[in-house]
């Protein structure tokens, strides 16, 4: 049943995947940037200024800060999306994946940046000052296409269950399993304990969630990022190495062989997609419930999201990988996601290595 289900799953996931989706992903990340005049490269150092409080007021409507907003977003992405995504990236496409995913990325964040401005434009503030925003609300507000809204709502309910909780639990337990091989046998109990543990989070509203999100987010990142560094620091002299081995694997056909580099821009986009989110309509929920007045102004904060995300941290995790060898005929079979992201940083850092992943 579950051989059957994972065979379906990765037909369906082929043809979700194929050339269509990714014109379309990286195309509207593209056109948007040209249109808006690479605003994630002239806007980059006021969006940290105002991720950093400078223009926070309290009277502006909205119900949580920048930072928090931000937080909020991010929180449903690293880990899962910069740990498990980019090893499993790898693991199906090759190092060549990474680059592509660097390429969805930087599109991406102009991508973020509009449906997070449209956000804000139409979103709706309640009498309680309470506030409802996202994809849904910018088609039936800003095009005038509810029913169309209506179905986003929809989708996105359902999709919620998959890419929004079994994908992060799944991660959880994996990144378990590996340090404890006997939490095999309870996977369904630590999925309850997920479930409740988020559920006293979530039933807070939005307030609670950016309240604990900007707490956890930035020390799981940096506890993560500080690990990434050091083995970074440790095989410095690798490093030249490992970005060749990306650059070659992603653009060199007689380097990658056959249709691998099909499978890298395939694996590259997707799992860059998962790991920021740019262009999936969630973040714009998240950064929808902003205190401010000044809807570009959370389109700059949310535009940080691809490049903390994947620019930043996936491509520590994805250079950890390559420099320890943790791919190809190095990965141990069968090892992907965050398990094998688990089993590099081990083979740097000892059992230390296993645990910072555990804990991201």
């Amino acid at each position: 049943m579950l051989d059957s289900l994972t065979r379906v799953t990765g037909i369906v996931a082929g043809h979700a995947w194929g050339i269509p989706s990714i014109v379309l992903l990286v195309g509207t990340g593209l056109y948007l940037t040209l249109r808006l005049r690479f605003i994630q490269f002239r806007g980059f150092r006021h969006s940290l200024a105002l991720i950093a409080g400078k223009y926070d007021k309290a009277t502006d409507p909205g119900e949580v800060t920048h930072f928090q907003a931000l937080s909020t977003a991010l929180s449903a992405t690293i880990g899962t999306g910069n740990i498990a995504g980019v090893a499993t990236a790898i693991a199906l496409g090759g190092p060549g994946a990474v680059f592509w995913m660097w390429i969805t990325a930087l599109v991406g964040m102009a991508t973020k940046y509009a449906s997070c401005t449209l956000a804000l434009k139409f979103r709706r503030i309640h009498p309680d000052g309470s506030v409802s925003g996202g994809p849904m609300y910018t088609l039936a507000r800003g095009l005038g296409m509810p029913k169309l809204g209506a179905v986003f709502a929809v989708f996105t309910l359902i999709a919620s269950f998959g890419i929004g909780n079994m994908v992060q639990a799944n991660s959880v337990t994996d990144g378990l399993t590996y340090l404890f091989p006997g939490a095999a046998d309870f996977k369904l109990g630590i999925g309850v304990v997920i479930a409740l543990m988020v559920g006293l989070v979530i039933i807070g509203g939005i307030k609670r969630i950016a309240s604990v999100t900007s707490r956890i987010v930035p020390v799981m990142a940096v506890a993560y990022c500080a690990a990434a560094l050091l083995i970074l620091g440790l095989h410095v002299d690798r490093i030249p190495a490992a970005l060749g081995t990306i650059f070659n694997l992603a653009l060199n056909p007689w380097a990658a062989g056959g249709g691998a580099i099909g499978a890298a821009i395939q694996y590259g986009v997707a799992r860059g997609v998962f790991s920021n989110e740019a262009g999936l309509g969630s973040a714009p929920m998240a950064h929808a419930a902003a205190r401010t007045q000044e809807p570009v102004r959370e389109g700059l904060v949310a535009m940080m999201g691809p490049f903390i995300d994947t620019i930043v941290i996936c491509t520590m995790t994805a250079l950890v990988i390559v420099i320890m060898g943790a791919w190809g005929e190095g990965r141990p079979e069968a090892l992907e996601g965050a398990a094998l992201s688990a089993f590099a940083f081990e083979q740097a850092l000892g059992q230390a290595g296993s645990w910072v992943v555990g804990f991201g």
